[in-house]
């Protein structure tokens, strides 16, 4: 094999890679998402009942996070190899540290719901009684539309800065995501779907690297 082409293949398995990995998270975190708003009522001061009647579709979607983490995980890690030396030490610490308290906080969010529905199902009406399953209600609230999302834009700001100086994808794909993240930071957590903003913007972004990556293979086989 030449040469070039051996080296061309050997750059071209980091954004792949990348891209493939921004997939399964977004088609996991956005699956996930779904099945919690059509099981889960929206006021989080509401009746338990319905939470207890979908038990089974709730706990598919919590199961499906970690999986969504660990792809989230896997994109962040190769985004940081393909930028190498072009990396910069202050976008790069608030990439990163964005990016794991995003994860961090959408998998704290999970676990306390997890444990709810497990308690719940138990047919334990101390939690409900007690006031710990509005309280728990509110706080995964709180966590996943304020904290994890306003973390979000945090990472889309920084990522689309990266990109506007290392050209890692077009300039118009980092304007879309300095004007989701506006959105993501402004929003106080009563529009239901903007946490659906993150993981769409990263598919958008996943599926042009693979794209590219695939139309560069082609080329350098001809």
């Amino acid at each position: 094999m030449n040469p070039e082409v051996a080296l061309i293949r050997q750059r071209m398995r980091t954004p792949r890679a990348a891209a493939v990995a921004g997939i399964i998270f977004s088609l996991l975190l956005i699956t996930s998402y779904l099945l919690i708003w059509i099981s889960i009522p929206s006021n989080p001061l509401g009746p338990a009942t319905d939470v207890v009647n979908h038990s089974n579709t709730i706990s598919l979607a919590f199961n499906l996070v970690p999986f969504a983490g660990i792809a989230f995980l896997w994109f962040i890690a190769v985004l940081r190899d393909r930028l190498g030396e072009l990396e910069d030490r202050f976008f790069a610490t608030v990439f990163f540290g964005s990016g794991l308290l995003f994860i961090a906080m959408t998998f704290i969010g999970a676990a306390v719901a997890g444990g709810i529905i497990r308690i719940l199902s138990s047919g334990s009406e101390n939690l409900i009684q007690s006031g710990s399953y509005a309280l728990g209600r509110v706080e995964i609230n709180q966590i996943m539309r304020v904290y994890a999302t306003k973390m979000a834009g945090v990472f889309m700001i920084t990522t689309s800065t990266i990109s506007v100086r290392t050209q890692i994808f077009p300039r118009r794909m980092a304007w879309f995501g300095y004007v989701l993240a506006v959105m993501l930071l402004l929003s106080v957590g009563t529009i239901a779907w903007i946490p659906l903003l993150f993981p769409l913007w990263v598919l958008l972004i996943s599926v042009y690297i693979l794209v590219e990556n695939f139309a560069g293979f082609s080329a350098s086989d001809r």
